[in-house]
């Protein structure tokens, strides 16, 4: 038994009611953004488990506007249990003194996660077509929380439409990563802020792959982690932004129409639901998660969880791009070709690659599980994306660099130009309706997305776009 297991056992067996031994601990692989395990403990004299979330590395973490901490995360389920959303039950909030990290332990609710399962195994079938009527439904349930009587307005930061745009923005320039997209993006935000009629609670990660699906409905609703008091329609435009519709072809997580979800969230609220206001947040979903892949990278370079998994998600920037371009500025491009590999090594680079890929697959995946079967294959794809780096990256580049000087009309190394590129897109020196801007940041993206992930729905869609000009 490590430190940890230990040191997790004798809290357990002193703070939870009826919790005599912690049989086993297993790090599951889902959570990029904390760390989840599957405890197999004696609970009332019988053999049983529970879940535990706690933050990267054991980490004890000050609440932030854009995190209001694991204990918080615990009262809202609790809060959300209660008022009938289908929630886990928390049995112990981690204390300082306990020298565990920031973190929580609930009781286990069986269901599938794997928002690409919910899309497409033929045990949901029946589900499906019910499902996004059923988001609606609990969204409406969890906008309706009194925040006082749970204590939650003095916990949660509010957050109007124009300031969670400026806390966005200001996380992205922290990272100091330019990518003229984004900041495009953010410029057409600005321009188009809503005037929501309330401010509610806002789970503010409701989506497909962060709630538990079994085959008579969802089983809980999770990661609560980033929940604030805002306009209710950021968590309709969330469960509709592409990056978590994981390849199906409807709007909703991928399994439903827009119509569905908008009828179930009436039923409950009695609100109507305005399609432009949603459309709004969607954009901005793809907006606040291509921020989000960057700080994913820059945790991997700077944080206690240097795993595989987060630079692989730093990638998928590019694909929340891409679902930008498509819903703000489709049109024509040109998508790059790789061209054929130089032979005159032996063996080439890409077959040194190539073959440290296959072994992550064909040997080290099939020689373990759980986890480290799961980095397995994130190495595999991280070594993808370096292999068809190596086929067309250095030509995407320097076409990029030859479109910045003539944009800009100046020359400068490519991170100087794009820094610049940025600048003027959000001081406006450059009009968000130039069509050579457009063309730009189009050509740009996608081939930088036909690197990262070629097989993304927005990628498809920008290429239909594209077909049919």
């Amino acid at each position: 038994m490590s430190n940890f297991e230990a040191q997790l056992d004798e809290v357990l067996t002193r703070e939870v009611p009826g919790l005599t031994q912690i049989l086993a601990v297993e790090r599951l692989s889902g959570g990029a953004s904390q760390e989840t395990y599957r405890l197999r403990v004696i609970l009332h004299g019988e053999e049983t488990l529970l879940a535990l979330r706690r933050a990267p590395g054991g980490e004890f973490t000050e609440a932030t506007p854009a995190h209001p901490g694991l204990a918080v995360e615990a009262n809202l389920m609790r809060a959300a249990r209660e008022v009938g959303v289908p929630e886990p039950e928390v049995h112990y909030v981690f204390q300082r003194e306990d020298n565990l990290g920031d973190g929580f332990v609930m009781s286990w609710v069986r269901g599938e996660a794997l928002g690409a399962k919910i899309v497409r195994a033929p045990e949901f079938a029946t589900i499906r077509p019910k499902l996004a009527r059923e988001c609606g439904r609990i969204l409406a349930s969890i906008h309706a929380i009194d925040l006082d009587q749970y204590g939650l307005r003095s916990q949660l930061s509010e957050m109007s439409p124009s300031l969670f745009l400026d806390q966005m923005l200001e996380r992205y320039d922290l990272l100091d990563s330019p990518q003229p997209m984004i900041d495009y993006a953010a410029e057409w935000l600005r321009d188009h802020l809503p005037e929501p009629s309330k401010l509610t609670l806002v789970h503010n990660d409701f989506r497909n792959g962060n709630f538990l699906l079994e085959p008579h409905g969802i089983s809980a609703v999770l990661d609560w982690e980033v929940a604030h008091i805002g306009d209710p329609m950021r968590d309709l435009g969330w469960i509709c932004t592409n990056s978590w519709t994981f390849g199906g072809d409807q709007p909703v997580g991928g399994f439903g129409a827009l119509e569905d979800l908008f009828q179930g969230y009436e039923e409950v609220s009695g609100t109507p639901v305005d399609p432009e206001h949603v459309r709004y947040w969607q954009v901005f979903g793809s907006f606040w998660w291509a921020i989000g892949c960057l700080g994913m990278a820059e945790h991997y370079r700077t944080g206690p969880d240097k795993t595989v998994e987060r630079p692989g998600i730093g990638r998928r920037s590019s694909e929340c791009q891409i679902d930008c371009v498509n819903l703000l500025i489709p049109g024509a491009f040109n998508l790059l070709e790789p061209e054929p590999v130089d032979q005159a090594d032996m063996p080439t680079v890409t077959e040194l690659v190539t073959s440290v890929r296959d072994f992550l697959r064909e040997d080290v995946m099939s020689q373990t599980q759980g986890r480290t079967q799961f980095l397995a294959r994130v190495g595999g794809n991280s070594l993808d994306i370096v292999l068809r780096d190596l086929a067309v990256g250095a030509r995407h580049r320097t076409e990029e660099l030859d479109r910045l000087a003539s944009l800009l009309d100046q020359s400068g190394s490519l991170e100087s130009q794009r820094r610049t590129l940025s600048r003027r897109i959000r001081s406006r020196e450059i009009a968000l309706d130039s069509d050579a801007l457009k063309f730009h940041l189009r050509q740009t993206v996608v081939n930088q997305v036909a690197i990262d992930q070629p097989r993304y729905s927005g990628l498809r869609q920008a290429l239909a776009s594209a077909d049919g000009l």
